[in-house]
């Protein structure tokens, strides 16, 4: 197997953004959620944003999920694009060109919001800014690789549904 097609973390076909993109989930997840200097979430404004948090994270979960199943065979773990694919835009790739990501950052965001950690809102932050850069990498390769994809990107969000 030559080293361009390779599954390892240095592989052509952007096997460093999957090793990077776990690591930050892990942070966003099991990461340190706060300092002591910083304010605590309590009251009124604690319990709404848990209950928001909640709402988002399950929104972004199912957003994660419908991406995935929508995009069938095609999956890949890696951000470049499998041999014989075909480009999916219905479903949740009509709101976002990449709803697996707007999944991914929803529920970062909503964790984030659930458990009140500040730290965990900035890692959420670096992983949203993470997913744009990774995603921006993904549609270079998508515009090689499919004669429609530019049209798409012109008529369709990148990560958030009818924002950007």
């Amino acid at each position: 197997m030559q080293a361009s097609h390779s599954l390892s973390w240095r592989g052509a076909h952007g096997g460093w953004y999957v090793v990077a993109q776990v690591s930050l989930i892990a942070l966003v997840f099991f990461g340190p959620r706060t300092l002591p200097s910083l304010p605590s979430w309590s009251g009124t404004v604690g319990r709404v944003c848990s209950i928001l948090g909640a709402v988002l994270a399950i929104a972004g979960v199912a957003m994660l999920l419908a991406g995935l199943l929508r995009l069938g065979s095609n999956l890949s773990p890696l951000p470049y694009p499998k041999e014989h694919s075909n480009l999916v835009q219905s479903g949740p790739y009509s709101l976002v060109r990449h709803p697996m990501y707007s999944g991914g950052i929803a529920l970062a965001f909503g964790w984030a919001l659930f458990v009140q950690g500040w730290l965990t809102i900035l890692y959420a932050l670096v992983l949203f800014a993470f997913l744009d850069i990774k995603a921006s990498r993904e549609e270079r390769w998508l515009v090689e690789r499919f004669s429609d994809y530019s049209e798409y990107q012109r008529r369709v969000r990148k990560l958030v549904p009818f924002v950007y």
